[in-house]
């Protein structure tokens, strides 16, 4: 197959994938040539009868495996933002065979001994930081990944191995297939009460394309609540739809999750860890399992007290209606009756003020001008993955071309729900690249000719991505291992949360948030309630959150040899033992649709979330308070932590830039847990 567009190099700007070439079937042919080429050139470092060095070892061994990278950044995006069967077939093939391949890299004993070599001459060698610190991660990753297990335990490894990531493909599709078949088919606009005209549209066109024409589709989102939720006046369609968010998949996915579990705690006491909890916090930021657990303690207490207190606010509201004991399918419908009574805000009456277009050029992008002195520029001639996709040139104040951001924004039935930033070329002074990075998200499309208007927490979730995008596109690193946002997951979401800031500053907000049919600016006093809202859901949000990292936590803490025969049963008794299970506040996410750590990276992980806001909040802290002018404080923040990538100690590029090593204050005071 030589016309398969992956066996060569881009030819377009940036070396942006040839995406109006690439057809489904050329990714497994790329696939197996390129992890057939990367072993070959492993080993090639491995035939060199000199003595190793830093330039044909660890050099060499970063420059292997381009046609691999080419084909695996362009399929793990397709797979997840417009899929179809054969994708499907494509993926559950080469997931437990890129594991293998993984393996095969990582337990050669050969390279790891060229490598080990070096890391033990390391003094001597003249390197400088960045070049040390490739040595020392990558002999690190070697260590971890098994390098100096016996030949007995290598092969168990492998097995376990590629049985982890096919049971991780076929959890991840079986959430989508589950997704799909749980969304609330409604017949009439009359169930819909409560929702805007522009939702109660979009419902209807989201029917029309799910071939339900004439009826009304509620699709269902990745997490446990529903925004519609939130709108919906008929108690008993709420329920509804709940349930069917709560009950989704656990039939397949409960005991994939089992499975796992104790697969991933074999795994974890085979490389020497008591759990994979332990395995996975040794190589992140927080260092221990205790540390983490004495975080998550902290803040369980509080955030219970402060969800109870709202409990019996929504209680007294819903009392007007007859509803005598708050259930978790009212929680988001008398939050929203609170905040118009006390705060006199209206969620849907502040759709209008967010038009997505308007929210990205004179909010997403504006504030990227403010802070970092960007601009940007559409380029249609330029073809993205699909015709939603949109991409745009990204400029330095100076005029320089600094990369290519892609946007994606609109939900459909091929694409995997939630959010997500990824990376199609990464930076890197080795092989002169410059980043090409996309965000996608999940708004649901409106009726033809009508406008995209946006929800509050949507407008947070463009702006949240955003920042994923800009920590790879200001990625200033040598060496393809520490390009963009490939750092501990317990630090990745930091950039991206200290972004959200930019979305209620002042000058930003009066920026985008006007009425898309009267140009009339969001009401100053209007902002003022909304932030004062924003305030009282604390309590639920961190309970919801605390929740699903506990489950993580429980799922991932189980030492090797305890068995589990129920998952939804387990869930319960976690939950119960963290004193974390609030019936009213579901988790954000349990088990059976829990991708992130399940189908994705964030097994024992999800705690990186509250980790990170300690990080941002501080740093917000930091923005608002060290007397910089905007523009100034935006490039330190960049050239000391969003442009290091992984090449130096992520918590010492926070230290250059706050001066201090991280507090918990700012968090607990945004939280509202002091």
């Amino acid at each position: 197959m030589t016309e398969n567009p992956f066996f060569r190099p881009s030819t377009l700007d940036y070396e942006l994938p040839p995406f109006a070439e690439i057809r489904e079937e050329h990714y497994l042919p790329a696939y197996e040539r390129g992890m057939a080429e990367q072993l070959a050139e492993i080993a090639a470092i491995t035939a060199d009868r000199g003595l190793p060095t830093f330039e044909n070892t660890l050099v060499a061994l970063e420059r292997s495996g381009e046609l691999l990278r080419r084909v695996d950044v362009v399929f793990r995006n397709q797979s997840s933002s417009d899929t179809t069967d054969l994708l499907d077939e494509v993926e559950a093939k080469v997931s437990p065979l890129l594991a293998v391949h993984h393996d095969a890299i990582h337990l050669d004993r050969a390279l790891f001994a060229r490598i080990e070599e070096l890391y033990r001459t390391r003094a001597g060698l003249g390197l400088d930081p960045e070049s040390l610190r490739l040595l020392e991660r990558r002999y690190t990753a070697f260590e971890r990944s098994g390098a100096r297990l016996g030949e007995a335990e290598q092969a168990r490894l492998r097995g376990l191995n590629a049985e982890l990531a096919a049971l991780g493909t076929t959890f991840q599709q079986n959430v989508n297939a589950a997704n799909r078949a749980a969304a609330l088919v409604l017949d009439s606009a009359a169930e819909l009460a409560g929702l805007s005209e522009d939702a109660i549209a979009g419902a209807a066109e989201n029917a029309r394309v799910l071939g339900h024409e004439g009826k009304y589709v509620l699709s269902l989102q990745n997490t446990s609540g529903q925004p519609a939720l939130a709108q919906l006046a008929d108690r008993s369609v709420r329920e509804r739809l709940l349930a069917a968010s709560l009950g989704r998949g656990i039939e397949d996915n409960g005991p994939i999750a089992i499975r796992m579990a104790a697969l991933r705690a074999e795994r974890a006491e085979l490389l020497g860890h008591p759990s994979h909890a332990a395995y996975v916090v040794a190589d992140e930021t927080a260092g221990t399992v205790e540390a983490v657990s004495a975080l998550l303690a902290r803040l369980v207490g509080p955030a219970v007290a402060n969800a109870r207190r709202e409990a019996a606010e929504l209680a007294r509201v819903a009392a007007a209606d007859g509803v005598g004991e708050i259930a978790a399918h009212d929680w988001a419908y008398y939050s929203e009756k609170v905040r118009q009574e006390s705060f006199q805000v209206d969620a849907a009456l502040l759709r209008p003020y967010f038009e997505l277009e308007r929210v990205l050029r004179d909010g997403v992008f504006f504030a990227a001008n403010l802070a970092y002195g960007l601009s940007f520029t559409e380029r249609p001639d330029l073809t993205a993955h699909h015709p939603d996709a949109r991409v745009f040139e990204v400029f330095e104040e100076d005029g320089t071309a600094l990369g290519l951001f892609i946007g994606d924004f609109h939900a459909r039935a091929s694409k995997r729900g939630g959010a997500w930033m990824d990376s199609l070329v990464e930076q890197s002074e080795l092989t002169g690249r410059r980043p090409v990075v996309l965000n996608n998200l999940n708004i649901p499309r409106p009726a033809p000719g009508e406008p995209v208007l946006m929800s509050w927490d949507e407008v947070r979730t463009l702006f949240h991505e955003f920042g994923h995008a800009l920590h790879g596109l200001f990625s200033r690193v040598r060496y393809p291992l520490f390009s963009g946002t490939a750092v501990p997951r317990d630090f990745v979401e930091f950039p991206s949360q200290v972004n959200e800031m930019w979305m209620v500053r002042p000058e930003v907000l009066a920026n985008y948030a006007r009425h898309h049919g009267t140009g009339e600016v969001l009401p100053p006093e209007l902002v003022e309630r909304i932030t004062a809202a924003e305030g009282f859901g604390q309590g639920f949000r961190t309970v919801e959150y605390l929740a699903a990292t506990l489950l993580d936590w429980a799922w991932h803490t189980v030492p090797r040899g305890e068995e589990i025969t129920d998952a939804e049963e387990f869930e319960a008794r976690a939950l119960a033992a963290a004193g974390i299970a609030v019936e009213a506040v579901p988790p954000r996410y349990r088990t059976a649709y829990f991708q992130h750590v399940f189908a994705s990276g964030y097994s024992a992980a999800y705690y990186a979330y509250i980790w990170s806001e300690v990080l941002d909040a501080d740093s917000v802290q930091w923005f608002e308070g060290n007397g910089l002018p905007v523009r100034e404080s935006g490039e330190v923040f960049r050239r000391e932590l969003l442009s290091r990538g992984f090449s130096r100690n992520p918590l010492e590029s926070f230290r250059a830039v706050v001066g201090r090593a991280p507090e918990t204050g700012p968090l607990l005071a945004r939280r509202g847990l002091l």
